[in-house]
């Protein structure tokens, strides 16, 4: 399901990150005085009275004196930005572009300043919904301080701390009042596409776009071009064994460190819209790199998003091989991404064409596995087998008690377990639970939900 995006954008330091922190409920972004520090996750969910929306974290924009000679503005929205530096002009349009709310982090400190007044000018002319924070107003003085802020011609300001909290509950009110679409608005549109959405996702180099190319050059396929929902995103649909399959290639994924000012350091914001978009999802590996830190990071981001998943070893061409390479090199993959053990590997060459048909056939049995439902009486059976097996231990006077358990939803799986008090549950036996599950059903390639609910609160249910 599409989440709405709310990006934060201001000058340096003025707790752009955190206000991130203090969104997602998390310390996600890492707070310097220093400006420019480099934050270790960009983006993060948050939810407020129900309402869920994704936040992004951008850097902060610098101005600096204009050139005497320069080029005509292309559109509105550079004819904001001649004041800026170039890199970071490229972040501001990124920013401006993907979301459908900004926030404008000021500093009630300092007060109106000229980049300030020049990050408003862009923000006006980009039509969409901007709300003003005025940040570390920390008591009644700087919370009257911030009113100058009305001079920026953005609407209502919201006096806030972000270190304490302050203020940040009505901000978060006009936000998601401020969403031009409700996160469930999406749910019907998904009913009415029966196409299989695939994501294929990695680091550069790593062989996407051969891939692509591939699967969409398959005698079988029949290939039209969808228009892509942003911009870096283009869509092609497909039609194998007479199935509708729509193929959303992204750029690659860098590592943080390694990421380009500019358009480059949004890629990692594209790939998580993709991802969100996707039914399956394709990870590409490089069989001549192994897997490294960023394949578990973005392996990570597709687990947080709760999506089906293949992890796709390419360039197996590539590697010099004996009878034992392929168990060598998938005990490799199951040890370093061990917290997906669920997820099927794939050992193809995209430019050779080596073994390129098992792919979308994984991709589609996936898609069957995450639309998988059991029978509550077969799940209570299953639980109380388990049980007998291994019966929870705790260091409770009294035992973990499970009276029934319920498949609530697909997509992804999730199961509701009804006990006695949750309190008793350890994260291991919920892990126990899972695997048991998995024996008999195994849900290839997807991530499953459990959830528990204690007796008392189902009975508050019934008599409401």
């Amino acid at each position: 399901m599409k989440k709405p995006l709310v990006a934060l954008v201001g000058r340096p330091n003025v707790g752009k990150s955190a206000l991130f922190n203090r969104l997602v409920g998390q310390r996600k972004a890492v707070v310097s005085e220093v400006p420019g520090t480099t934050r270790d996750r960009l983006v993060g969910d948050a939810n407020w009275n129900g309402a869920v929306f994704s936040v992004v974290d951008t850097g902060g924009l610098e101005v600096y004196q204009p050139r005497q000679v320069e080029a005509a503005p292309t559109s509105p929205l550079e004819e904001g930005s001649r004041d800026f530096v170039p890199e970071i002009r490229g972040q501001a349009m990124i920013a401006i572009e993907e979301a459908d709310v900004i926030v404008l982090v000021v500093d009630a400190i300092a007060g109106v300043t000229a980049a300030d007044e020049e990050i408003a000018d862009i923000l006006r002319r980009s039509d969409k919904p901007v709300i003003v924070a005025a940040n570390k107003a920390d008591n009644a003085a700087r919370r009257e301080d911030a009113f100058e802020f009305y001079a920026l011609g953005m609407g209502e300001v919201f006096p806030i701390s972000a270190l304490h909290g302050t203020g940040t509950g009505d901000l978060l009110d006009a936000v998601v009042e401020a969403l031009p679409f409700k996160p469930t608005d999406d749910a019907d549109d998904d009913l009415d596409d029966e196409t299989i959405k695939v994501a294929l996702v990695g680091r550069p180099n790593v062989g996407k776009s051969s891939l692509l190319n591939k699967l969409l050059g398959q005698e079988r396929a029949i290939v039209s071009p969808v228009a892509g929902t942003t911009r870096d995103a283009v869509d092609m649909s497909l039609t194998w064994e007479g199935m509708p399959i729509t193929l959303i290639d992204t750029a690659g994924i860098r590592r943080r460190g390694r990421i380009a000012p500019g358009i480059e350091k949004y890629s990692v914001l594209r790939a998580l819209k993709a991802i969100q978009r996707a039914d399956v999802v394709l990870l590409l590996v490089d069989a001549t790199d192994g897997v490294t830190q960023q394949d578990a990071h973005i392996a990570g981001m597709i687990r947080d998003e709760m999506k089906s998943c293949v992890i796709v070893v390419n360039k197996w061409d590539a590697i010099e091989k004996d009878t034992h390479t392929m168990n060598a090199v998938m005990d490799e993959v199951r040890r370093d991404l061990a917290f997906m053990p669920y997820v099927p590997v794939l050992f193809i060459s995209a430019l050779t064409g080596q073994r390129i048909h098992t792919v979308l056939e994984a991709a589609v049995r996936v898609q069957e596995e995450r639309l998988v439902r059991i029978p509550t009486s077969e799940l209570n059976k299953i639980v109380r087998e388990a049980m007998l097996r291994h019966a929870p231990h705790t260091k409770q006077p009294r035992p973990l008690k499970i009276f029934l358990a319920q498949q609530v939803r697909v997509d992804p799986p999730t199961f509701l377990f009804h006990v006695n008090d949750t309190r008793l549950l350890h994260f291991t036996y919920e892990r126990y639970l899972e695997n048991q599950i998995r024996r008999v059903y195994p849900f290839t390639g997807t991530p499953v939900r459990l959830s528990f609910r204690p007796r008392d609160e189902n009975r508050r249910a019934r008599n409401r």
